[in-house]
Formats: structure tokens, sequence, C-alpha cells
């Protein structure tokens, strides 16, 4: 069965399709700068890569360009050999614990959830709108970052805030990057053999976030309302004082749109460090000397590590740690900063192992108290999997 894994952004659609149930990849790609000039698409088959630059207008054109390459390179004869199209979304709020088939409920739903994710949802609405036109038999899901996460007990999801809050505007803690969170810690239970484990898993990107993961599902993750909680992100703020924000609203006249521009994309590595919210050039500023780019550093890896010691205490222990995603499979040195500070509780770097990038392996010494891994998320492949359940 060919099934369509899909994630839309408000600019961009990536996709990937399998051969489903036995999982492999027959072409992947992203269309870029789609609404914005300069707009292009790439499409990686057979282990080669093709650039294309075109006019994409909207998310139909984008589409209609996939479906051409489809067809036009023999993935498939004909579009009804698309039995399945799963789309990643990220906000599911406490409508939706598992993956669903998309009806007309809950596309309007998806839609009303847009509140809690409005750079997300809306964008996904339409990446299924313009599917819906182009392959119309073909099931589609909706595979929802929050849906991880709604094991948390309530003791983890409640804010201490007027009950109201909650009851009637659904204030609560819902975590983001829960199809990443449940990949990893799936494949770190198949690496010890064992589903009875304690394990802290920590996805950290551009975005990012930490996650108490208990026999399996989530205890707690460091994401909270919105994905501006936790930890230091290249442009959010993360976990500070709820009073600094009408604090300034009343200081500098501030309206509630742009203190939400200020703390999701003016803050975070971009803030600390004056320069940039990627990582990469947080480390090239490090190596030439840039005292802003090294207190970025500081306070980045602290708040990881600050989330790693609190969930190590309220899982009662740890039997490994998980690094995954750009920065945690990719950053070297943003690894072994972590796991120095984690000596305390026995943690021990195997630098020679740790000196890898985007590669399953264990990274620390074999006297560690607590194993640390490398693994790779795959979340078109979880978006696929679970499509194929609910397709075939």
């Amino acid at each position: 069965m060919k099934v369509l894994s899909v994630n839309c952004g408000s600019s961009s659609l990536k996709f990937q399709m399998y051969e489903m149930p036995e999982e492999k990849v027959l072409i992947s790609g992203v269309f870029e700068r789609i609404g914005i000039d300069g707009s292009f698409y790439t499409i990686k088959l057979n282990g080669e890569k093709t650039k294309k630059e075109v006019a994409l207008p909207n998310h139909d054109v984008a589409v209609n360009y996939l479906t051409e390459e489809l067809l036009s390179n023999h993935v498939i004869e004909s579009l009804d050999e698309i039995k399945g199209i799963g789309h990643r979304i990220v906000a599911g709020g406490d409508k939706f614990d598992k993956t669903v088939v998309i009806d007309d409920k809950v596309l309007a739903d998806i839609d009303y959830l847009s509140l809690l994710a409005p750079l997300h949802n809306p964008a996904a609405v339409v990446g299924i709108k313009a599917f819906r036109k182009a392959v119309p038999n073909a099931v589609a899901t909706a595979v929802f970052d929050t849906a991880f996460h709604q094991t948390m007990p309530k003791e983890n999801y409640l804010y201490p805030v007027p009950e109201e809050w909650y009851t009637k505007y659904s204030v609560r803690r819902y975590g983001a990057h829960g199809t990443s969170h449940k990949y990893v810690s799936a494949r770190m239970n198949e690496i010890l053999g064992r589903t009875d484990t304690k394990l802290i898993t920590c996805h950290i990107g551009n975005g990012g976030s930490i996650s108490a993961v208990l026999n399996g599902k989530c205890l707690n993750t460091s994401m909270g309302f919105t994905p501006n909680a936790g930890i230091i992100m290249g442009s959010r703020c993360g976990d500070m004082d709820a009073t600094i924000v009408t604090y300034m609203m009343e200081q500098t006249g501030m309206s509630p749109k742009e203190m939400d521009n200020a703390l999701n994309k003016q803050s975070g590595l971009l803030a600390v460090s004056g320069i940039s919210s990627d990582s990469r050039d947080i480390e090239d500023g490090i190596k030439a000397g840039n005292a802003k780019c090294a207190l970025a550093q500081k306070m980045f890896v602290n708040r990881i590590v600050d989330f790693i010691a609190k969930y190590y205490v309220e899982l009662g222990g740890c039997d490994a740690i998980v690094f995954t995603a750009g920065i945690g499979e990719n950053s070297i040195s943003t690894r072994a900063e972590i796991i120095e500070k984690l000596a305390v509780l026995g943690v021990k770097l195997d630098a020679s192992a740790n000196d890898v990038r985007g590669v399953e392996r264990c990274i620390t010494a074999k006297d560690s108290k607590i194993p640390c891994w490398i693994i790779p998320t795959d979340e078109e492949l979880m978006i696929a999997r679970d499509t194929y359940e609910l397709a075939k």
C-alpha cells in the first residue's frame, strides 16, 4: 500500500511516500517559499536530488506539482494507488489523543484549534483541503503532535490558575513534538529490550522540548499551552516569569500581538546572542570569541539540564537519556556540555563515541550510570504507520 506523509507549513510542504507495511521510502521532497517570490521544490528519488524553480502561488499548485512528479517518475501509475495521506497537525488540544481519519467535523476542530497553534494549524488545514481536491479517494488522517502527551496526569497538565481558565478556555499543558518523542522512546525500548522503562527524551532543534516517558507513556513534558514554554529555543523565550508580559506591555504600550511576536520570534538564542536563532551560528560565534554567543549557549544548555534533572527525580531514576532532532542529533558540543553537567548523576561521556552526527549510537562510557543515546527521529514514518493502520 502506498502512503504519503505530509507536513504543511505556512509557506512550505514536506512529503515522503512509503510502500507499506514494508516501510520503504519511495520518494521524498519539500516545496519551499509557497506564496513568496523565489519559490522552488526539491525531490529526492533513488538517492538523487533534483531542484526545480517554479512559481508556487499557493498549496494547491504545490500539490499539483507533487502529483505530477509521482506520475512522471512512475512512482505511481494512477493517483488511486495512493491509499492513505497522513497530515502532521501541531495542536490537537484535548480533543484528540490518537490519530484519526479526517472528516468534516475533524477538519473543523483542527481549524478551531488554530487558537493554540496560529502558525501551524491553519497551514495544515490548507494542505488537507489541497490534497482532498487532488487525491479525493485516499484516506486522509490527522496525526497530532499533542496526542502522545495526553497521558500526562492532571497534576502535570493543569496550571495553578482560576479553574474557569481550564473549564471554559481550555488553558492547560498540551506539549508538542509528541510524534518524535513517541518514536524515539519506542526505539529506545527496543534497544533496551523491555517496555518497563524510565526515559528522558530530548527533542532539541530550533524548537525544543524534553519529555519524561514512563513505561512508554508520557508522564510530563516541557512545552505547555503553546510551543513557547520550557527550554530556551531559537527565537522563543521558553519559561519565564509571566508578570514580565504585563509589565512590558504597560511600559512600552505593546499590543498582545506585538508581545506574542516578541516572545516567539525575537527572543531565545536570537535575543541573547544578538546574531542568530540558529545553533550552528551560535557555535561559530563561540569559536570566534563572541561572548554573547557563549552566554546564549550556557543558558540554553542550563535550561535543558534543568529539565533532565527535574524529570530524573520525577521518574525516580532513569534508564536512558535520548537526544534527537536537529541539534540533538548533530551538535557534538551541545551534547557534550549537557552530559558533562550531568556528572553528578553518574553520567560519563565517551568523547569518541559522541564525535558523530545523525547516527544512532550510545555516546556514554560503559561505566556511565545512565546511558545516553543519539536516536535520529522519524516523524514521517510514525505518520505513515498510523495512516496505514487506518487505511488498510
